[in-house]
This record gives structure tokens, C-alpha cells and sequence, in this order.
């Protein structure tokens, strides 16, 4: 299980995702100023609309740019047994029902699933609920969230 490549790919779908939050940004704003959308009444508010959703893009595109600095500077460490649980830990979880679920504790920003081999392997923060509960955990124990439908309760299985 190589972390260098997970990495990658979060690199990777992080850029794309930027692209399209810069094109989304773009288009509304070549709405928000093109000449037929010049308001006409005050009851006319497709250029003001449209202003509000490329500024909301270009704050998103911001973010992104923010979360791949931050990517690119991280460099995740071989888990110490002895320190629990951190961050850039790959981690496997068993619920109750004996269903495994690959975890990959990086920083803020890259909520996403990944493709690791045939395996989806979930990116977390350690902000998320589930990365906090987990921050030092060891092999073995147990990991207790609150959830809407009650609590949910994992084991986890191993931590590399």
C-alpha cells in the first residue's frame, strides 16, 4: 500500500476539480456582465445572480487551491504503533456486520474515495468526526460515533 500514491491521486482529482470550480467561476461571471443581463427593474436579477454564484466559484476555487497546498507539502509517515492513530494513517475498519471500510487520514480538503487497486479507500481529515474519533487509536480497539440512526461502532482491524 503505497501512500505516495494515494497522495497522488488526490493531487490529481483535487486539480480537476479546481479546473472545473475556475470554468464554473468563469462562465457566471461572463454572465453576471454580459450586456443582455443588464438589469432592466428591480424585479430583474439574473446579472445579480449570476455575480453572487461567481463570487461563491471563486471562493470554492480558492479553497481548492488551499486544500493542493496543503497536499503538496504533506508527506505521510510509516505508522509508530506506540503513538496510535494519526495523521496519514491508512486505516481499516470492521463494523458490526463484519463490513471493512479503508480509511486514509490526510489533511483538510480531501474528502473523497480512491481507487487502491480494487479497493476504495476513503480520504478523511482529522477534522472529520470519524478522523477525530480515530486520532490514537491502536489495533484492536474500538471507535464509537454518534449517528442519526443511533450509534455506529467500528473496529479497527489494522493501521498501516
Amino acid at each position: 500500500m503505497d501512500k505516495t500514491s494515494l497522495v497522488q491521486q488526490v493531487l490529481s482529482h483535487l486539480t480537476d476539480t479546481l479546473h472545473q470550480a475556475e470554468h464554473a467561476a468563469q462562465v457566471a461571471h461572463e454572465t453576471a456582465t454580459h450586456e443582455e443581463n443588464i438589469a432592466e427593474n428591480k424585479y430583474d436579477t439574473l446579472g445579480l445572480e449570476a455575480a453572487y454564484l461567481a463570487t461563491g466559484q471563486a471562493r470554492r476555487a480558492e479553497a481548492i487551491r488551499r486544500a493542493i497546498a496543503l497536499w503538496r507539502q504533506f508527506r505521510p509517515r510509516p505508522h509508530d504503533a506506540g503513538q496510535g492513530i494519526a495523521l496519514g494513517a491508512l486505516v481499516c475498519l470492521v463494523d458490526a456486520a463484519g463490513q471493512q471500510q479503508w480509511l486514509f487520514l490526510g489533511p483538510d480538503g480531501g474528502s473523497m474515495k480512491l481507487a487502491c487497486g480494487d479497493q476504495a479507500v476513503q480520504v478523511i481529515s482529522t477534522e472529520a468526526p470519524l478522523g477525530q474519533a480515530l486520532l490514537g487509536k491502536c489495533e484492536g480497539d474500538e471507535v464509537t460515533l454518534p449517528g442519526a440512526a443511533g450509534r455506529q461502532v467500528f473496529e479497527v482491524l489494522w493501521v498501516k
